[in-house]
């Protein structure tokens, strides 16, 4: 019986072996570092941080982890963006002032904006370890941007989200990304603010 497709050339075949691999490769780093981000032990810290963006599923986390170990200040990025809204609304509903919230606005609203932010509260309130809670695609980098910035302990907390595989995908490529940005661009270059 004849070919009806003509068979590739052994150059092309390792190629397309090559690239398979490597993808695959990737993946399972990419599971390991933006899935799989669960601390060894979650302690009591000076101040639980919220991160801005996903605020639904981040906020919960923030609290439940501020309540359980009897973490005296809840810190609030506050954007005024729609996936913050229901921290936003924290802020705007809490009257100030108020030792046991902080709501503050990154010069950016981005996670460089919020380590520079995170630090200088860090330092203007002498604490010497903090809680920041996100999502755990963006525990990796966040970690390594605020960890850039201070000296203090931080302790990364991941929240889950509720993606699809192509979200997933999509974080995945973002997130790597970011990482290699941020280990070629260090936020606070000159070591810890």
């Amino acid at each position: 019986m004849p070919r009806l497709i003509p068979a590739l050339p052994p150059v092309v075949v390792r190629g397309l072996a090559f690239a398979v691999g490597g993808f695959l490769v990737w993946l399972i780093i990419t599971v390991q570092l933006f899935v799989n981000v669960d601390p060894l032990s979650v302690h009591r810290t000076d101040a639980v941080i919220m991160l801005g963006g996903a605020a639904s599923e981040r906020l919960p986390v923030a609290r439940q982890i501020q309540s359980e170990f009897g973490i005296p200040v809840l810190v609030i990025s506050h954007t005024d963006t729609l996936g913050n809204r229901e921290a936003d609304d924290a802020c705007n509903s809490t009257v100030f002032p108020n030792p046991s919230v902080i709501c503050f606005r990154p010069p950016d609203l981005d996670t460089r904006g919020e380590a520079l932010a995170i630090s200088r509260l860090i330092e203007a309130n002498g604490w010497k370890s903090v809680t920041v809670v996100t999502s755990s695609y963006h525990v990796t980098r966040a970690g390594r941007l605020i960890g850039q910035c201070t000296t203090a302990d931080v302790q990364m907390v991941a929240s889950r989200p509720d993606l699809s595989p192509l979200q997933w995908l999509r974080r995945f490529v973002i997130e790597t990304g970011g990482l290699i940005d941020v280990s070629l661009r260090p936020e606070c270059s000159g070591g810890a603010r």
